[in-house]
């Protein structure tokens, strides 16, 4: 059976680490999303104050399945 999935892009974000932010970012779509099958991430960044790091940011791309009616 031939698949095709559909890929969206999200920004998860964390207090914590990169980690944490993809997690958020993947927990949070699949609440709404089903069929959620792979993620890639595409980039990672991060916000400052006064010269320490107080947000990770994860930009992810995640692919889910189209599935038929």
């Amino acid at each position: 059976m031939d698949k095709v999935y559909k890929v969206i892009e999200v920004v998860g974000c964390s207090a914590k680490s990169y980690q944490d932010a993809i997690q958020n970012a993947v927990t949070e779509a699949s609440k709404t999303l089903t069929g959620l099958a792979w993620f890639e991430v595409k980039e990672m960044r991060g916000g400052l104050k006064e010269g320490k790091i107080t947000e990770y940011q994860a930009i992810i791309k995640l692919g889910f399945r189209l599935i038929e009616d």
